[in-house]
C-alpha cells in the first residue's frame, strides 16, 4: 500500500479554506494517514495470538512454553507466555487460541502457580469460552496412578465451559522430549492454518502483545542426552556417624564445561546402577554372560522400582501370588507398603517359574532418569563448582539409585559423574533488599545455604529468616558452623531451630513458626518473600497450614481473608516451594 505524502503537501497555502475548515481536514488526512501506516506494519508482523499458559513445578513446562513461543513467532504468529496463576480467566475468555504446558506433582495435584487457576476454573462463576480454541500438553510420570492429572482436569474443564479443541490433549511421560515436539509442531500447524498464517522467520525475534519480556539464559549443550562428565571434587559425611541419617556434602567440578547457574536452580545427576545388582539380576535370569544386557541394565534401565507394567504382568502370570492379594486390596498405600524394601530382582524371585524371561522383561522395565537436586551453593561464591546437600536413601541391602551411586560408587575424588543444569526460574533469591523467609528442614536446607551465599557475596541489605530443623541438634544439625558464622556476620538476621527428638514433645519448623506469629506476620507486610523446600507431602502442607494460621491470627479477619492473603503472595510470587 502507498501512504499518502505529509499532510502540509495536500493542502496548498491559497486553497480556498478557512482555517477551521482546514485544521479539519488536515485532521482527517492524518487519520488517514495513520490507518495506512498501521496497515503496512501490520503486513510486517505476526496477524494471530497465540496464548501459552503453563503450570510447573520444576521449570520444564515453562522451558517448553518459552519453546513454544519462539517456534510460534518463527510461523508469523505472536507468542505470548505466562502462568496459569497469572491469567484472569476474562482475559482467557477473550484469548482465540490457548496452548495449556503443565505438569503433575504429589498425588496428582496441580503446580503452585496453576492451582489459583484451577480454583477459579471450576467454580460455578467461570465464564463461558464458546470462542476459544485450545489444547493441552501434559508432563507427567506413569509411575502414579494420577499421571498427568492437572493436565487432563484443565483439559476437561475447558471443554466444560464450551472452549473446542484445536487438537487432542497429549499426556507425555518422564521422556517428554520427543512427544512434547510432536504436539508442538501439530497445534502450530492448525493455528497457522485456520488464521491463514504464511510464516516467516522474520518475527521469531518479536514476542507477541502481553507475551512475558525475560532475559533467556544461554542454551546450555549440556543435558539429558548429552550430561557433562564432570570430576566429583568433594564426597563429605555431613550429618553424624551416629545419626540415624546419612547427609552427605558433594562438590562437581564444571572445569572447562562453561556451565552456568543461578543461586535455586537444580542439578540432574545421572547414575548407574548398582553393579552388584545388575549382575545378581542377570544371574537369576541366567543371562549373566550377556554384555549388552549388562550395560543396558547399568545405563539405561530403571532395575530398582517396578514399573505398573511389570507389576501387572507379574499379577496376571501368578493371580494367585502374595503381590496379587496386595493388588486386589485396591490401596495405593497398600501396595507402596509391600513393595517398600523389595527390589525387581526381589520380585522376580516370588515369581518363581512364572517370571518373565530376560527379552520378556525389558520392555517392562521403565527408562532410568536422572535425579534432579537442589543446588545447594552460588555461583558468586563458587562460580567453578556447584555443590549438593543429600541424604543417602538405604534400606536393607537396597537403597536409592542415585544418592548410593554417588555415595559409595564414584570412587572419591577420581570419580567422574553425568550433570546438567536444570534452571528454576520461578525460586531464586529476591531484590538485594527484599526479606526473604526459608523454611528447609532436612536437606530442604539446600538451596538457603545458596541463598545465603548469594547474598553474602552481594552484599544484600534484605533480612534473612531461616527455620531448620531435623531429629537431633547433636547429630543432624547439618552446616552448623557455617550457619552461626552467617548468623554473627549479621547475614542471618533470624535463625529458628527444631529438632524434633531433643524432647519429650516434638517440635517441628511449623511449630516455630506458630511460636513467631506476630514477627512473621510484620516480615510479610513488610514485603518479605517466603521460601520453602523438602516434602511436599506432609512438611509443606504442615507449613501452608501454618502460614494460614499466622495470617488468620494476626488479621482477625477468618480463615477465607487468609487464604486470600496467601493467595495474593502467591500472585506476585512472593510465596514459592521447592518441594517434591
Amino acid at each position: 500500500m502507498t501512504l499518502l505524502p505529509p499532510t502540509g503537501s495536500l493542502i496548498p497555502s491559497d486553497a480556498p479554506f478557512s482555517a477551521q475548515q482546514e485544521s479539519w481536514l488536515a485532521g482527517f488526512i492524518a487519520g488517514i494517514a495513520a490507518a495506512g501506516r498501521r496497515e503496512a506494519a501490520s503486513d510486517a508482523t505476526p496477524t494471530a495470538t497465540v496464548n501459552i499458559l503453563y503450570g510447573t513445578q520444576t521449570g520444564n513446562a515453562e522451558s517448553l512454553a518459552e519453546e513454544l513461543a519462539t517456534a510460534a513467532r518463527a510461523r508469523g504468529l505472536a507468542g505470548s507466555t505466562s502462568a496459569l496463576d497469572a491469567t484472569p480467566l476474562d482475559q482467557l475468555a477473550a484469548m482465540s487460541h490457548v496452548l495449556v504446558v503443565t505438569s503433575t506433582y504429589g498425588e496428582g495435584e496441580l503446580p503452585d502457580n496453576a492451582g489459583l487457576f484451577w480454583e477459579a476454573l471450576q467454580s460455578d462463576t467461570a465464564p463461558r469460552l464458546e470462542g476459544v480454541r485450545y489444547s493441552v500438553l501434559g508432563l507427567g510420570d506413569t509411575g502414579y496412578d494420577d499421571f498427568c492429572q492437572a493436565a487432563k482436569l484443565i483439559d476437561t474443564r475447558l471443554e466444560q465451559l464450551g472452549a473446542t479443541r484445536l487438537h487432542e490433549r497429549v499426556d507425555c511421560d518422564v521422556d517428554f522430549e520427543d512427544p512434547a515436539a510432536q504436539w508442538s509442531a501439530a497445534v502450530l500447524e492448525r493455528v497457522a492454518a485456520e488464521t491463514g498464517t504464511t510464516g516467516t522467520t522474520a518475527a521469531q525475534g518479536t514476542p507477541g502483545a502481553g507475551a512475558e519480556v525475560t532475559a533467556a539464559r544461554p542454551r546450555s549443550p549440556w543435558n539429558k542426552r548429552t550430561p557433562y562428565r564432570s570430576r566429583l571434587a568433594v564426597n563429605r559425611l555431613l550429618s553424624s556417624p551416629r545419626s540415624e541419617k546419612e547427609i552427605r556434602h558433594y562438590e562437581f567440578d564444571l572445569g572447562d564445561s562453561g556451565i552456568t547457574y543461578e543461586a535455586g536452580d537444580a542439578l540432574a545427576v545421572v547414575p548407574l546402577n548398582d553393579e552388584t545388582l545388575v549382575r545378581s539380576l542377570l544371574d537369576h535370569l541366567d543371562a549373566g554372560t550377556d554384555e549388552e544386557a549388562a550395560r543396558l541394565l547399568r545405563t539405561e534401565r530403571e532395575i530398582r522400582i517396578p514399573s505398573k507394567e511389570l507389576i501387572a504382568e507379574l499379577v496376571e502370570r501368578s493371580p494367585s501370588g502374595e503381590l496379587a492379594a496386595v493388588v486386589a486390596h485396591g490401596d495405593r498405600s497398600d501396595l507402596d507398603s509391600w513393595l517398600w524394601g523389595r527390589d525387581i530382582l526381589d520380585l522376580l524371585r516370588d515369581a518363581g517359574r512364572t517370571a518373565p524371561t530376560l527379552p520378556e522383561l525389558l520392555p517392562l522395565l521403565r527408562p532410568l532418569q536422572p535425579r534432579q537436586y537442589s543446588i545447594s551453593s552460588s555461583p558468586l561464591a563458587h562460580p567453578d563448582r556447584i555443590h549438593l546437600t543429600v541424604a543417602s536413601v538405604r534400606y536393607g541391602r537396597h537403597g536409592g539409585v542415585a544418592s548410593t551411586y554417588l555415595a559409595d560408587r564414584t570412587d572419591g575424588q577420581d570419580g567422574e559423574v553425568g550433570i546438567y543444569v536444570h534452571a528454576n526460574a520461578t525460586f531464586g533469591v529476591p531484590a538485594d533488599d527484599a526479606p526473604m523467609i526459608m523454611i528447609g528442614p532436612g536437606t530442604g536446607i539446600a538451596p538457603f545455604r545458596g541463598f545465603l551465599h548469594e547474598r553474602a557475596a552481594r552484599g544484600a541489605s534484605g533480612r534473612n529468616w531461616l527455620f531448620f530443623g531435623d531429629r537431633h541438634r547433636e547429630t543432624d544439625f547439618v552446616y552448623e558452623d557455617e550457619l552461626t558464622d552467617l548468623r554473627e556476620r549479621g547475614v542471618l538476621t533470624e535463625l529458628d531451630l527444631a529438632f524434633s527428638r531433643d524432647q519429650s514433645e516434638k517440635v517441628y519448623v511449623q511449630t516455630r513458626m506458630l511460636e513467631r506469629a506476630g514477627e512473621l506476620y510484620a516480615w510479610l507486610e513488610d514485603g518479605a518473600h517466603v521460601y520453602v523446600c523438602g516434602d511436599a507431602s506432609r512438611m509443606a502442607k504442615d507449613v501452608e497450614a501454618a502460614l494460614l494460621a499466622v495470617v488468620a491470627g494476626q488479621r482477625g479477619r477468618g480463615d477465607d481473608d487468609a487464604a486470600e492473603y496467601l493467595a495474593d503472595l502467591r500472585r506476585a510470587k512472593r510465596y514459592v516451594r521447592d518441594v517434591y
